[in-house]
């Protein structure tokens, strides 16, 4: 039986008082949580030089609103950087991972975010294309972002690779990527459908200009990633997620950009 939307509500603010009431006696200020902030938009948006924009700065915002514990900041981190970051200490949190993008061998707890994306090809509109287009990526021209893992390429992302094997044209702008298909450039970009839906917000005259595929390269099933000895435990956070998930805010968050938001896998 499936509890009432209320009385999921309050279990989680029972369970989030009992975290509250085990957090150490002696934490008199908050406790400081490092999250690696690589640009991946629209989650995390350039944040090396110094943008608030995203969604991770929004989950950041609700988790600090939610309570006074922790004190959630973001570090500036890259694509490529962000795992050595995580063991060095320097950061005590990755979050948006999936399984297939090389952290299995390194030591971590995870935490299943409930949220999940998907990356889709696109292409430009012309009257006689339709979905067959996306069947066969050989021959077209790629425009990829540089440091990605492509589920089609094996998650493989050394640029010569991608250059050699799939004609791939590598850039660190998806709006560029996007304008390149557009103006006849490369043939196809992968972009993650919440990344396409707020860039047709940003660019209307580009919705009848582009085809987004129905075939999916890769579903996003979001995890943060904890290092051993993280100032907070996998626990905690995952109780802080689930209260913000059942009162709604990680749905205000993250549906807007078509991203679901679900309950974690077992």
């Amino acid at each position: 039986m499936t509890p009432a939307p209320g009385l999921k509500v309050l279990c989680s603010f029972f369970a989030l008082a009992a975290l509250w009431l085990v957090a150490p006696a002696w934490a008199g200020e908050a406790i400081e949580v490092k999250i690696g902030a690589a640009h991946f938009p629209p989650y995390t948006v350039r944040p090396e030089q110094g943008a608030d924009t995203g969604l991770l700065p929004q989950l950041v915002e609700a988790l600090n609103r939610l309570q006074q514990d922790y004190r959630f900041v973001l570090v500036p981190t890259s694509i490529q950087r962000r795992f050595g970051d995580l063991q060095q200490g320097r950061t005590d949190m990755a979050i948006f991972e999936n399984p297939q993008w090389g952290w299995q061998q390194i030591p971590h707890q995870t935490v299943d975010m409930g949220l999940e994306d998907a990356e889709v090809f696109v292409a430009k509109k012309l009257g006689n294309r339709d979905q067959h287009y996306f069947d066969d990526l050989s021959g077209k021209r790629l425009a990829l972002f540089n440091g990605y893992h492509y589920a089609f390429a094996s998650f493989n992302p050394d640029p010569n690779y991608l250059r050699k094997t799939y004609n791939a044209t590598l850039t660190y702008s998806h709006d560029s990527n996007l304008l390149m298909v557009q103006a006849g450039r490369s043939d196809i970009a992968l972009v993650t459908r919440s990344y396409l839906s707020d860039f047709l917000v940003r660019n209307p005259d580009s919705l009848g200009q582009l085809m987004a595929s129905e075939r999916v390269d890769q579903i996003y099933h979001h995890y943060a990633l904890l290092r051993p000895g993280a100032p907070i435990s996998d626990e905690a956070f995952a109780a802080l997620l689930r209260y913000l998930r059942d009162t709604g805010e990680l749905t205000r968050i993250f549906q807007p950009y078509r991203i679901s938001v679900e309950a974690p896998h077992d």
